[in-house]
C-alpha cells in the first residue's frame, strides 16, 4: 500500500495523527499538495460518504473522519494557495434562522473544503439579510443552506424569496433531516443534497 492509499485508509478510520504523518511522508516522498488531497483526502472521504449513504457509517463516524480530513488540510491549504490551485467555486454555507444545530452544515463545510471550493461558513441561526449583505462582499457561486428541524425548515422558503428578490444570483442548495427534494423544488431551491456528500456532487454537475 502506497502513502497516498494509507491517507485515505486512515482518513476513513478517522486517524487524524496518522493522516498529518502521512500527509508530510508523502510531500517528503515528491508528491504535490494537489494529488494528495485528489487521489487520497477526496477518495477517503468519498468512500465513508458512500458508506453513510449505504447505512453503513453513521454521523460520528463521518465527523471523525471529516475530522481527519481537516487535520490533513491544514497542511495542504498554504501549499495549495502557493501553487495557484485555483478553488472551483466559492459557496456560503449557514443553518436557517431559528436553528442552533450544526453538524449537517459543518460536514458540508468540511466536504466542500475538501473538494476545493472556498467555504464561507455563515454559522447557525442566519438571516436572509446576513446572507445578502455578505454577498456584497464576496459574490458566492452557490448558497447551502441546513436545517434539522421541521419547525425551521419552513425559514428555508422565506430565505430564498429575499435572495431571489434582491438579486442574489447564486444558486441555491438546501439539506437537512426533514427537507426532501419535492421540498426543495416547492420552495424554490436550485438543488437538494440529501447528505453533505451529495451536496458536492449536485454542485459540481451544474460545473
Amino acid at each position: 500500500m502506497n502513502t497516498l492509499e494509507q491517507i485515505q485508509e486512515n482518513l476513513v478510520n478517522g486517524n487524524a495523527n496518522k493522516v498529518v504523518e502521512l500527509t508530510n511522508q508523502a510531500l517528503s516522498e515528491g508528491a504535490t499538495a494537489a494529488m494528495i488531497l485528489d487521489d487520497a483526502m477526496i477518495v477517503g472521504m468519498k468512500v465513508i460518504g458512500d458508506r453513510f449513504k449505504a447505512g453503513q457509517a453513521f454521523i460520528p463516524e463521518m465527523l471523525i473522519a471529516a475530522r481527519a480530513m481537516t487535520a490533513g488540510l491544514n497542511i495542504l491549504e498554504p501549499l495549495l494557495a502557493d501553487s495557484g490551485v485555483k478553488a472551483k467555486g466559492t459557496i456560503f454555507v449557514g443553518t436557517v434562522q431559528g436553528d442552533l444545530h450544526d453538524i449537517g452544515k459543518n460536514l458540508a463545510a468540511i466536504m466542500f473544503k475538501g473538494a476545493g471550493y472556498k467555504v464561507v461558513d455563515m454559522g447557525v441561526n442566519v438571516s436572509s439579510a446576513q446572507f445578502i449583505e455578505k454577498t456584497k462582499e464576496i459574490e458566492p457561486d452557490f448558497i447551502g443552506i441546513s436545517a434539522l428541524l421541521t419547525t425551521t425548515m419552513v425559514n428555508m422558503e422565506g430565505i430564498i424569496k429575499d435572495l431571489k428578490a434582491a438579486g442574489v444570483k447564486a444558486k441555491v442548495i438546501i439539506g437537512g433531516a426533514p427537507v426532501t427534494a419535492e421540498y426543495a423544488k416547492s420552495i424554490g431551491a436550485d438543488l437538494y443534497a440529501a447528505s453533505a456528500a451529495d451536496g458536492v456532487e449536485a454542485v459540481a454537475a451544474t460545473q
